[in-house]
């Protein structure tokens, strides 16, 4: 493809994505003293790390008692057992050291009155190994994520790591089995640039936007995990898609769960606090997937408010004003912007809405991608961390504030194991103009495409497939309906349009390339789903209510081959790293 600039790079360790994960990760390759550069296609403060509001978990006892092992069991269970606990040991021991850093770093927590960083109730976090709520998240007002991503990107920048921002990472560069590297197109400019590295650490992201209600931005396209689908490898868990509880109604805009661990609560249209009858104990601090399935509940069975009876109310005007204004600043925002309602007076109008993936590229601990061919293998020179990777921590349902410690924790992680695997200015080996021509032909096409169907159009399509036939609960017959209606906007990629044929900051060539993630990443989460003939975490069968550990106690693992979806298995790690922890055997996950 001779008629592209190719613009060439050699750096020891390259990260795609500038959230959280990848902002920490450069952090300590950068300190290492490795040369590093961070690819985003947004800027890096843009990321949907903004939207984990509500706090990141950490055993610090700073409200009374804690111990990472509580936190583990309560991990494991809201996994549903599906969670790595090896990994699991490793996020909840590592937890504590990482909050201390962030605050090194300079996040500015909210404060107890004797100074102590503030920590808050959040879904499914208890004491004595789920016995009673305990105040493990700790919070930066409702601005936790945002906060984050400031100070890590200040550091980032500190410790010189370097940024190419408006870049938009297209395919893995792979040899021989091998990532050496990606292929990024730069918006800015309308060139194409190569950069070759020891190591790539895919930080990309989450892929919400396969869904028409999303608490996750236009951008959240998973381009990563599309990446690794064209390179041949498996994703993991697709099937588990979070739907958090509270969604702003109509607008998708995530309420934080740090209103419900303030003391809000969910009322339906008879005025009755439910989640007691659904969860007697936790109440409305049940996990997410418990707490979304019973929304769900009193929506279908016509106890909804609203004019199609199709919303519920989350009250929290009974809360103090004051603490409103210091711990709940963004949210009181939020629904004024965007339903015009006063917080301290009225209620918010929530529903379920899809905001978290648990499913993603298979990692160990250590943030190394593995595959299966013949037996589990890792895949040389790629890493993966944050919301595109499944490092299993959350298994099959993601408990409210695991989200930011599992960005930190093994953004860190990788960035040791790196340290470990590469030595500085080493040689990189050459990448074949056939292999770069390869990943540019794909490129061409659709820049190229003078079809008949507009990118927005499919992707409406999708959306609204996976919105009725994969949604807060699933049968076999729906499932199998998503299935086949999915095909649709996938081959209607064969006669796609885009008008503008230019290089230089093209949006409608860019969301047709991100279209193209976004549609496999669809068909492997149907696929994925249709396979799983049980009921566990945020995968809820209405014709296989029980959770099956006999046949089902694994992970799926799904590769995408054209209009072909390969499935297999790998199991699930009971096993713990550490002998400072026993395995917590399967029981029935109740709140």
């Amino acid at each position: 493809m001779s008629t592209y600039k190719i613009v060439d790079h050699e750096y020891d360790v390259l990260v795609v994505g500038a959230g959280g994960a990848g902002l920490r990760a450069a952090v300590g390759l950068s300190e290492s003293g490795l040369k590093t550069a961070c690819i985003s296609k947004v800027f890096p403060t843009r990321s949907h790390t903004a939207a984990a509001q509500g706090g990141i978990s950490a055993a610090l006892g700073n409200a009374g008692e804690d111990d990472w092992r509580w936190h583990m069991y309560d991990t494991v269970k809201g996994s549903d057992w599906l969670g790595d606990q090896d990994c699991i040991e490793y996020l909840c021991k590592e937890a504590p050291k990482a909050v201390i850093e962030l605050e090194h770093y300079g996040v500015p927590f909210s404060r107890t009155n004797d100074g102590k960083i503030y920590q808050r109730a959040f879904g499914g976090m208890t004491k004595n190994y789920g016995n009673e709520p305990v105040q493990r998240t700790c919070a930066a007002a409702d601005r936790t994520g945002h906060a984050i991503l400031h100070t890590l990107y200040g550091q980032a920048l500190k410790h010189k790591t370097e940024f190419f921002i408006e870049y938009f990472a297209l395919d893995l560069l792979m040899k021989n089995g091998e990532c050496k590297g990606v292929l990024a197109w730069n918006l800015n400019e309308g060139t194409i640039h190569r950069f070759r590295s020891h190591i790539t650490i895919l930080a990309t992201g989450g892929y919400g936007k396969i869904y028409y209600s999303a608490t996750a931005a236009h951008t959240c396209t998973g381009d990563g995990n599309g990446m690794v689908l064209r390179a041949g490898l498996p994703l993991q868990d697709m099937e588990f898609v979070q739907f958090h509880p509270t969604g702003l109604y109509g607008i998708g805009c995530l309420i934080s769960e740090a209103v419900r661990g303030e003391g809000g609560f969910l009322l339906n249209s008879k005025g009755e606090r439910f989640m007691e009858k659904y969860a007697p104990n936790a109440k409305d601090l049940a996990s997410r997937d418990v707490v979304s399935r019973s929304m769900a509940i009193e929506i279908n069975q016509g106890r909804g408010i609203g004019k199609n009876k199709d919303y519920l109310h989350l009250h929290i005007e009974h809360i103090d004003p004051k603490i409103i204004e210091t711990r709940l600043p963004g949210i009181s925002e939020s629904v004024a912007t965007f339903v015009d309602r006063d917080v301290t007076k009225e209620p918010i109008p929530v529903v379920p809405t899809v905001h978290y993936n648990m499913g993603g590229i298979p990692t160990n601990y250590k943030a190394e991608v593995l595959t299966l061919n013949g037996g589990e293998k890792k895949v040389p020179g790629l890493m993966a961390i944050g919301e595109t990777a499944c490092v299993s921590v959350h298994g099959a349902n993601r408990l409210g504030s695991n989200s930011l410690i599992d960005l930190v924790v093994f953004g860190k992680a990788a960035a040791k194991r790196a340290t470990e695997l590469v030595k500085s200015n080493s040689p990189h080996e050459e990448i074949s103009k056939s292999e770069t021509d390869k990943l540019l032909d794909r490129f061409d096409k659709l820049r190229n495409g003078n079809g008949s169907n507009k990118t927005s159009e499919l992707r409406l399509s999708m959306q609204k497939t996976m919105q009725s036939k994969c949604a807060v609960f699933r049968t076999e017959k729906i499932l199998k309906e998503g299935i086949d209606e999915i095909k649709k906007p996938y081959e209607g990629m064969e006669s796609i349009s885009v008008k503008d044929k230019s290089l230089i900051f093209n949006t409608d060539l860019m969301e047709t390339l991100e279209f193209d993630n976004l549609i496999r990443q669809s068909i492997t989460t149907l696929e994925s789903a249709y396979q799983r003939k049980e009921s566990r975490g945020a995968h809820a069968r209405e014709d296989y209510p029980k959770r099956d550990d006999e046949n089902y106690m694994k992970h799926t693992l799904s590769w995408h081959n054209g209009n072909e979806v390969k499935i297999n298995y790998r199991p699930v790690n009971l096993s713990t790293l550490t002998n400072d922890v026993q395995t917590f055997p399967p029981k029935e996950r109740v709140y």
